[in-house]
């Protein structure tokens, strides 16, 4: 016998609160949450859908962990403190077995970072799956796209084209050294600590999820300047490294997305107070577009990532 709505909900993502700002979770029309004084609330949201987002095969742990992994990491970009999610989840069937693990995946971050989920919706269609994340952050504080200034340093976190090389596994790519991309690809990591040690410190800041050049682009764009990239500087993975030999496809690690990398420009004097894992890749410039210097020739990258209606 198929679950009713209310039982599916009660079952598979009901829990008590864990956030001090959910007042009111799961179970009346509307979530309550407190926001804090000094505080803004942070709020972003992120639909995944069958056949455009991901293959009918991942499975449901790693969707429910990408899904919110993907909204958590638009807050690290923020700088925000993450508090709350809601899940809006459409579905052709109830298979409960496929719940729960899925339920299992939003929770292993729900977990993590302590927040709450907080409520949503479910109803019957094809599998589309939407998040809504909420977070806090002091005002005034928040890192945005259209505060880089000249002369900026450009840095990233992590290692870039790790989760690109994942997806060219998913479409037959065979190297040495795969499971990292995968494991990126399928399970990214939001950059919630990273946001957070640089909300202070950093200008502008965007993740990167449809590729470097794209969403750095956005900054550029946002903040009417142009920037310098030092290919030779880009955070590379010997995996990566290998795919770029094999395939001549230099380019990967400018263009592809799902890295969930946070890409952010940060003063000089500033840059030396860095306590996180990142790496400098280039400086902000006056000049609009954007400039890669390769194997000594600089030239302009007109090459943008994945756009949707593109």
């Amino acid at each position: 016998m198929a679950l009713a709505e209310f039982n599916l909900i009660k079952q598979f993502f009901t829990r008590p609160a864990q956030h001090k700002s959910t007042q009111l979770s799961v179970g009346d029309d509307c979530a309550l949450l407190s926001v804090p004084e000094g505080d803004e609330l942070a709020v972003t949201v992120d639909t995944m859908v069958e056949g455009v987002h991901f293959f009918p095969d991942v499975p449901p742990e790693q969707l429910g962990y990408k899904l919110v992994a993907v909204n958590l990491s638009d807050l690290a970009s923020m700088g925000a403190e993450p508090i709350a999610i809601t899940l809006a989840l459409t579905m052709p069937k109830v298979d409960t077995l496929w719940l729960q693990d899925f339920a299992k995946g939003v929770f292993a971050l729900v977990d993590k970072y302590q927040l709450d989920l907080i409520g949503g919706d479910t109803t019957s269609g094809s599998l589309t799956l939407t998040v809504q994340a909420m977070g806090l952050v002091p005002k005034q504080q928040a890192l945005r796209r259209s505060t880089a200034k000249v002369g900026d340093l450009i840095y990233v976190t992590g290692t870039l084209g790790d989760a690109g090389l994942g997806l060219k596994i998913k479409q037959g790519y065979s190297g040495r050294e795969t499971e990292q991309a995968l494991q990126r690809f399928n399970m990214p990591e939001p950059r919630i600590q990273e946001g957070l040690a640089i909300r202070a410190l950093a200008n502008a800041c965007i993740d990167i999820s449809d590729g470097l050049a794209a969403d750095l682009g956005h900054i550029l764009s946002r903040s009417g300047l142009g920037a310098c990239l030092v290919y030779e500087h880009l955070p590379l993975s010997t995996a990566v490294m290998e795919y770029m030999r094999h395939t001549e496809d230099w380019q990967m690690p400018l263009v592809a997305g799902d890295d969930y990398e946070l890409c952010f420009t940060i003063a000089a004097e500033y840059a030396r107070q860095l306590s996180i894992d990142c790496t400098c890749i280039g400086v902000i410039e006056a000049e609009q577009g954007l400039r890669l210097t390769r194997n000594g020739i600089s030239s302009i990258f007109n090459n943008s990532g994945f756009e949707h209606f593109a």
